[in-house]
C-alpha cells in the first residue's frame, strides 16, 4: 500500500516579500492577464489555456525566470508552467515573455504544492524539472527539503508514462540525498549510464549564477529520472 501524501505538510515555497521594481509592477499590470493562472481557475486544462496540444513542461521555483524564458524561446514546441512565490522573479519573468512575445508559457505564483495538488491533472506533465532548489544545509533543517519521498511520489502521477524529472543542485551534499530519493522511489529508473548523475542536458541553460560558481570551482550536478511506462 503507497504511503499516503499530505502535500500541506511540506512547506518548502511560500509567498515571500521582495522589493520589487517600478518596472516589475509596471509587468504586473501589463502581463499578469496574458501569462498568469491562478489557483482559483481550478483544474489547468492545457488544450485550452495554450490553444494547442503540445508536451508540457513544469518548473517549481524559477527564480529570476531567466533560464525558463530560454527555454521557452528555444522549445517553441513545448509548453511551459512555471511556479514561483517571488515576486520580482514572476515580474521579470512575464516581462521578457511579453517582450519576446511568447505564447507558450504561463505563469502560478502560487505554492507549489498547491498547484501540484489542486491544479495539474495526473498523466499531464512530460517533463518536471527542479533547478537550484533551497538546499537548507543545515541538518536540522532538511526536514524542509522539497526532494523528499512523498513528494516525488506524488509528482509521479502527474506525469506522463516516459515523463522526466529534471533535478539540478551545486550542493554536493544535496545531490547526494537527491540521488538516493530518486533511486530508492519506486517507478523510476535513472537515466545516467552509469546509474549516477547525468550530464547537463543541452535545453538547460547555464545561469549566470552557475558560471559564477563554475569560475568558483563549484560544480553542478544534474539528475535525471524517467516514469516507468507501466506502474
Amino acid at each position: 500500500m503507497r504511503p499516503e501524501y499530505k502535500p500541506k505538510a511540506i512547506r518548502s515555497y511560500v509567498i515571500r516579500a521582495g522589493r520589487i521594481t517600478a518596472g516589475q509592477k509596471a509587468a504586473f499590470e501589463r502581463w499578469w492577464p496574458a501569462y498568469g493562472l491562478s489557483l482559483f481557475d481550478g483544474t489547468l486544462d492545457s488544450v485550452a489555456t495554450f490553444g494547442r496540444e503540445a508536451p508540457l513542461v513544469l518548473e517549481i521555483g524559477f527564480g529570476m525566470g531567466d533560464s525558463l524564458l530560454h527555454m521557452a524561446e528555444h522549445e517553441p514546441e513545448k509548453n511551459f508552467v512555471g511556479i514561483e512565490v517571488h515576486p520580482p522573479g514572476v515580474g521579470r519573468l512575464i516581462n521578457g515573455a511579453g517582450e519576446a512575445q511568447l505564447h507558450n508559457l504561463k505563469v502560478y505564483m502560487a505554492d507549489a504544492m498547491d498547484v501540484l495538488e489542486d491544479c495539474i491533472p495526473a498523466a499531464t506533465i512530460d517533463r518536471l524539472q527542479i533547478y537550484f532548489p533551497d538546499p537548507w544545509h543545515k541538518k536540522k533543517h532538511h526536514k524542509r527539503r522539497i526532494i523528499q519521498p512523498e513528494f516525488i511520489e506524488a509528482v509521479k502521477g502527474k506525469l506522463v508514462p516516459g515523463g522526466v524529472v529534471h533535478l539540478a543542485t551545486d550542493w554536493e551534499e544535496y545531490a547526494e540525498a537527491m540521488l538516493e530519493v530518486m533511486t530508492q522511489a519506486p517507478g523510476f529508473t535513472n537515466m545516467a549510464a552509469e546509474g549516477g548523475f547525468s550530464p547537463r542536458p543541452d535545453y538547460r541553460p547555464i545561469t549566470k549564477f552557475e558560471r559564477r560558481g563554475e569560475r568558483l570551482g563549484h560544480q553542478v550536478w544534474d539528475l535525471l529520472f524517467q516514469r516507468d511506462e507501466q506502474l
